[in-house]
């Protein structure tokens, strides 16, 4: 397990013996990203450990980001995320598609600037040998994040397979720690996601359910407080142009970024490619087609809620119209 950073605002650790490396790549980069002109707290994205929003942090070892301008911060959950933006600890973070839809429906401002990933497979139910069908888990223990997108796609599965959800006796899980609670609770069931659903898999569990039955359902994206995209646009489009270049870096140079990603996403460096297995990254050019108006996150985000308010994993729909913000995407 990756270590937990002391402090919410806790100033990343350094790496020494990768400096040579961090060089190394910084030097394939275009130009040098904007510097901060002047002295003012750091934009803080939260983000926990996944493989869509790595390259956050790989922007951040590549040196890509000014840690006086902008600090990823690492946390537990998701739970813990979008209550550390509620609370201003935060001004951005990496969230589900879900995720920030909830958080506008309960009167937390969001902007939606970029898609990080579409999951179609990466996000699954393992489910233990005797477990053969979802119908299977009727009356059994199923570890989920609540508040999640693990609910999401648990919802989803048992909708499918004519489940009911208090057919099902939820056990709450981080998806950081959904494979050993999956083993220290003797779960029959858990929605998890890779590198997870990988160990998982070497332990014997099985995948029951996965995204690639609800195409589009699950997109991983860059939120953040309108509030902040007015008082900090210059921050804001280096962010997400740092999070584009560290992606290009990465198809460019795998050897070498993917010792950089390893320890986090909890994988040996020749296992980084497989983590991202069930993941579209959409570049630049595919980010402005899925977010253009009307287009599939806007149609994506209106479903989802319907869905979600039908499921009664939301009290409230809340207005879509302005969720989209690309103004601040590299243009394509």
């Amino acid at each position: 397990m990756p270590p937990a950073r002391t402090s919410l605002f806790a100033a990343p650790p350094a790496h020494p013996s990768q400096s040579g490396r961090r060089r190394m790549v910084t030097a394939l980069a275009l130009a040098p990203l904007a510097a901060c002109q002047a002295p003012r707290p750091p934009l803080r994205v939260g983000s926990i450990v996944f493989p869509g929003y790595e390259f956050l942090f790989l922007a951040r070892e590549l040196e890509l980001l000014d840690p006086r301008e902008l600090r990823p911060i690492e946390m537990s959950s998701s739970v813990d995320v979008l209550r550390a933006l509620a609370v201003g600890q935060l001004e951005a973070a990496q969230l589900t598609l879900d995720e920030t839809v909830s958080a506008r429906a309960e009167g937390l401002a969001l902007s939606l600037l970029a898609v990080l990933d579409v999951s179609a497979g990466a996000d699954v139910v393992m489910a233990r040998p005797a477990i053969r069908r979802p119908e299977d888990l009727r009356g059994r223990r199923i570890g989920v994040e609540q508040g999640a997108t693990g609910a999401v796609l648990l919802g989803a599965m048992l909708h499918a397979h004519g489940l009911r959800v208090d057919e099902v006796i939820k056990v709450p899980v981080s998806l950081n720690s959904s494979a050993d609670v999956f083993e220290r609770e003797h779960l029959d069931a858990v929605v998890t996601a890779e590198p997870w659903a990988t160990q998982l898999a070497e332990r014997g569990a099985h995948r029951l359910y996965d995204s690639r039955a609800t195409p589009g359902l699950i997109v991983d994206v860059l939120a953040m407080r309108p509030d902040v995209l007015q008082q900090r646009p210059d921050s804001t489009r280096t962010l997400v142009a740092a999070l584009f270049r560290a992606r290009e870096l990465h198809q460019r140079a795998p050897a070498v970024t993917a010792p950089l990603m390893a320890p986090r996403l909890q994988v040996r460096p020749a296992e980084v490619a497989k983590v991202f297995d069930g993941l579209e990254l959409p570049n630049v050019t595919r980010n402005h087609e899925l977010l253009k108006p009307g287009g599939v996150v806007q149609q994506g985000a209106e479903r989802l809620q319907t869905f979600m308010v039908e499921q009664r994993l939301l009290r409230r729909a809340a207005p879509l119209a302005d969720l989209i913000d690309t103004r601040f995407l590299p243009a394509a």
